[in-house]
C-alpha cells in the first residue's frame, strides 16, 4: 500500500520516462503533480515541457521551468573547478555536479506550493538516485521521496511506450523501439551511456558524439586564445569579461571547433557496479587545463601539492552525492582560500582535439626569473646552500646503509 501523497514535486524533462512517471504518480498516488524543469544550458527546446504536462493535467502555475544557467555555473561549476576536481583522473563530473543544484530548486518549490513529496527519474542501478535524494533529505529531512524505478514494473523502454500509449501520452518517433543510447546534457558536458556502448571493446561510433566535431576534421590551424582569472574564477576572454555563464558558453564554441574534450570511460559507480560511458567536456576542459596553468605561478608548491591531495576526495564527494555534507563544505572553505591570489591570464593553443598552456602571467606570480636562471643570477641563489640541504635530507639514508638496512 503506497504512503498517502498529496502534492508531488517532480523533475521533469518532458522525455518519455518523466511523462510516464507523470501519469503513473497522479495514478498510483492519487495526487497532484507539480513539474520542475531546470535549464542548466542543455540546448533544447523546454517549452514543450510545459505543454506536455498542461495537456496531462498539471495547472499552469504548478508547471515551473526555471533558467538556473548562471546559477549553475557561478555557484556549482565554478567552486568545483577552483578544487581541480576530477574523478578517477579524468572525469570533470558534469553530470553529478548539475544534481545539488536541481535538488535544491526541487525542494524550495516543494515549500512554496506545500508539497509533501518529490519525485525525480533515475534508475536503481545508477548514481543520479542517491545524488538526488541525498540533496534532497541534506535540506529537507522529512521529505517524501518517491522512485517510480524502484517501484513500478515498467522495467523496460517497451514497457514504458506501451504505458505513454495507453494513457494517450505522446511518444516522440525517435523512441519508439530500443533506443541506441541514452544522453544527459547541461552546460558543462554531455553524458552517453548504455546499448551500442555497454561493450567496453567496441570504439564508441562517431555518431554518439553531438558536442564536438571530430579531432580528425577540426581546423589544420592552431587557435591560440586568452583566458582571465580572479581569485580562481575566470572572468575574461580574449580580454572581453564575460559572465560564468557565457564564458562557459564561449569555451564550449572553442572545444567544439577544435574537438576538444571527448572521453570514453569505464567507471565506478557509487553503487559498486562498473560502467562504460562516453562523455564530452569542450569548455570544461579547455577551462581546467587554463586554471591549472595560472595555478603554477601563483600557489605555493605547498599549497599546490595539498590541493592536489584534496582534489580527488572532493571529486569522489560530488560523484557520490554529497555536495550538501560538511566535509565538502570543509574542503570548500580550505580551497577558496587558497584562490585568494590565483589571479592572471593564461594563453592556450587549440588544435586538433587538444588544449596546451603555452604561456601565463600573473600580478601575483611567485616565479623568478633572477632566482631561476642559468645565467649569472648576482647572488640571488647560493648554490652552496644545496649542500647542507641535500645532506641533512639524506643523513637517514646514510644512516640506514652504514647500518645495513
Amino acid at each position: 500500500m503506497t504512503q498517502s501523497v498529496n502534492r508531488v514535486v517532480l523533475a521533469f524533462s518532458g522525455g518519455l520516462d518523466t511523462s510516464v512517471i507523470l501519469k503513473w504518480l497522479q495514478q498510483t498516488y492519487n495526487c497532484e503533480v507539480v513539474t520542475f524543469t531546470a535549464d542548466l544550458g542543455q540546448g533544447e527546446e523546454l517549452e514543450p515541457a510545459r505543454a506536455k504536462a498542461q495537456m496531462m493535467g498539471v495547472k499552469p502555475e504548478h508547471i515551473f521551468i526555471d533558467d538556473l544557467r548562471e546559477e549553475f555555473v557561478k555557484d556549482y561549476v565554478f567552486p568545483m573547478m577552483r578544487a581541480n576536481a576530477v574523478y578517477e583522473g579524468t572525469y570533470l563530473l558534469g553530470t553529478s555536479i548539475a544534481r545539488p543544484l536541481i535538488a535544491k530548486r526541487q525542494i524550495e518549490i516543494a515549500k512554496m506550493v506545500g508539497a509533501d513529496a518529490v519525485s525525480h527519474g533515475a534508475t536503481g542501478k545508477g548514481n543520479d538516485q542517491v545524488r538526488f535524494e541525498l540533496g534532497y533529505y541534506a535540506l529537507d529531512p522529512d521529505v517524501k521521496v518517491i522512485a517510480p524505478w524502484r517501484e513500478w514494473d515498467l522495467t523496460s523502454r517497451t514497457k514504458l511506450i506501451e504505458f505513454a500509449e495507453t494513457h494517450q501520452i505522446p511518444v516522440s518517433k525517435d523512441k519508439r523501439g530500443e533506443a541506441p543510447f541514452s544522453t544527459d546534457a547541461n552546460m558543462l558536458h554531455t553524458s552517453s551511456e548504455g546499448k551500442v556502448l555497454e561493450d567496453p571493446w567496441d570504439e564508441v561510433p562517431d555518431y554518439v558524439y553531438s558536442r564536438t566535431n571530430h579531432p580528425e576534421d577540426a581546423p589544420d590551424t592552431p587557435e591560440y586564445i586568452t583566458i582571465d582569472f580572479e581569485r580562481g574564477d575566470g572572468v575574461a576572454i580574449n580580454g572581453e569579461g564575460m559572465s560564468p555563464a557565457t564564458l562557459l558558453e564561449k569555451l564550449n564554441e572553442y572545444g567544439k571547433t577544435h574537438g576538444i574534450g571527448r572521453l570514453d570511460l569505464v567507471e565506478n559507480r557509487f553503487v559498486g557496479m562498473k560502467s562504460r560511458g562516453m562523455y564530452e567536456t569542450p569548455g570544461g576542459t579547455i577551462y581546467h587545463i587554463a586554471h591549472r596553468g595560472i595555478e603554477q605561478l601563483t600557489l605555493d608548491r605547498g599549497a599546490a601539492h595539498l590541493k592536489d591531495e584534496l582534489a580527488p576526495r572532493y571529486a569522489e564527494l560530488i560523484y557520490n552525492g554529497l555536495w550538501f555534507s560538511p566535509e565538502r563544505e570543509m574542503l570548500q572553505a580550505a580551497i577558496d582560500h587558497s584562490q585568494a591570489r590565483v589571479t592572471g591570464t593564461v594563453r592556450l593553443k587549440l588544435y586538433k582535439g587538444n588544449a596546451w598552456v603555452v604561456g601565463r602571467k600573473s600580478p601575483f606570480s611567485l616565479y623568478s626569473e633572477k632566482v631561476v636562471t642559468f645565467e649569472d643570477d648576482a647572488g640571488a641563489y647560493d648554490q652552496k646552500d644545496a649542500e647542507g640541504f641535500i645532506k641533512l635530507n639524506a643523513l637517514r639514508l646514510r644512516l640506514l646503509g652504514r647500518r645495513g638496512a
